[in-house]
């Protein structure tokens, strides 16, 4: 894909920031548009870390029968 390292280090950066990078040819992020992409990147890590503590539970679960 021809993309140097440096920026797909800073679209790494942002989406875990959760927030988007603006491009020239965009109208500028609001407010609620940067809230909201926060708020949907920190969703799908809490559920990302609830289905580990599932499988943890289930894990040591077993092990303690």
């Amino acid at each position: 894909m021809d993309i140097s390292v440096k920026t797909l280090g800073n679209w790494l950066d942002a989406s875990r920031a959760g927030r988007q990078l603006s491009s020239p040819s965009r109208q500028p992020v609001s407010d609620l548009e940067s809230e909201l992409t926060r708020l949907r990147a920190e969703n799908a890590t809490l559920k990302m870390e609830r289905e580990i503590l599932k499988k943890a539970t289930a894990f040591f679960a077993k092990e303690s029968k």
